[in-house]
């Protein structure tokens, strides 16, 4: 584990500009659109899986904290523990189906073509604190709130990867079962969100082994710059990890995003880790590039070879 030596405490308000950084990104740089996948697109022979949502307050690593929770059941699904899981951070931009991901029509379609396991997804928005939040969120509705997410997304230990075995996939469990399995266990984020999903597999590779990053904040927001250099110094772990970035990301204080993601991919390849990186010379720091080619990365992460 990262030792706590690296770690830097952060006033609140640097914890909301960290969140603000998602949505200035575009201001200096007019990304174009990419095409939709056709397998983000309803299929009227696939028989689409179900959505179920609740909210969850924690009492535990993050005592305060509330927070949104969807969990995608596909129509497949059998309560026999067998599902494979993926779990998504920032759960509200993955699971709405006119975003730029539109995570649950994705893994309708893939899923009955065979092309991924029959997979529990689970998607899981930052804590915020406040007494009451709305049933559905996005990013306008949670800058209304006192954010926890860089404190559980940007720091570099075990913390929000205990929050996930201790509190949120148990209550998933209480409905869902679930494979124990690591190897069918993989974990997803966007920005402060990618490196959060990197972390939690580092960390717990008994828990999860596949990762995919988008436009991951690999960079010093709370120390999480050091790990291509962990990388290459640790033995390697059982990780699978695709990570996407775009040419125009992020360049400001905390760091250079696409450095970051090329240091990654750069340290990955060193240490001889099944990955692979996807960089595109006209994306930026959103989720457009990562949506287009969603189907694909996860073909990718579910290939049995």
């Amino acid at each position: 584990m990262m030792t706590s030596a690296i770690l830097r405490l952060v006033p609140v308000p640097f914890v909301l500009l960290v969140l603000s950084v998602w949505l200035v990104a575009q201001d200096k740089y007019k990304e174009p659109d990419f095409p939709v996948p056709p397998e983000a697109v309803v299929k009227p022979d696939v028989v689409a899986g179900k959505l179920e949502r609740f909210q969850f307050k924690s009492t535990g690593v993050y005592p305060g904290t509330v927070r949104n929770v969807s969990v995608y059941v596909p129509a497949q699904y059998k309560p026999d523990g067998s599902a494979a899981l993926m779990v998504f951070q920032d759960g509200h931009t993955y699971v709405n189906p006119k975003g730029d991901f539109k995570t649950t029509i994705i893994f309708d379609n893939l899923i009955a073509a065979g092309e991924m396991p029959v997979t529990l997804g689970v998607f899981i928005d930052p804590g915020v604190f406040t007494d009451s939040l709305p049933e559905e969120t996005n990013w306008e509705v949670l800058k209304k709130f006192r954010s926890n997410r860089s404190v559980e997304y940007d720091t570099p230990n075990a913390d929000y990867v205990k929050f996930l075995e201790t509190e949120i996939l148990p209550e998933v469990a209480k409905k869902h079962s679930f494979t124990a399995d690591p190897d069918k266990r993989a974990i997803c984020g966007i920005s402060s969100g990618g490196i959060c999903a990197f972390t939690a597999a580092w960390e717990r590779p008994d828990l999860f082994r596949k990762v995919l990053s988008h436009v991951g904040s690999f960079t010093n927001i709370r120390g999480g710059y050091h790990y291509p250099f962990l990388l290459r110094k640790t033995p390697p772990k059982p990780l699978r990890v695709f990570l996407q970035d775009g040419k125009h990301d992020l360049d400001n204080v905390h760091g250079n995003w696409v450095l970051a993601n090329e240091m990654m991919a750069n340290s990955l390849a060193f240490a001889k880790y099944d990955h692979k990186f996807v960089q595109d010379p006209n994306g930026a720091h959103s989720g457009k590039h990562g949506g287009s080619i969603l189907p694909d990365s996860l073909r990718w992460l579910w290939r049995t070879k």
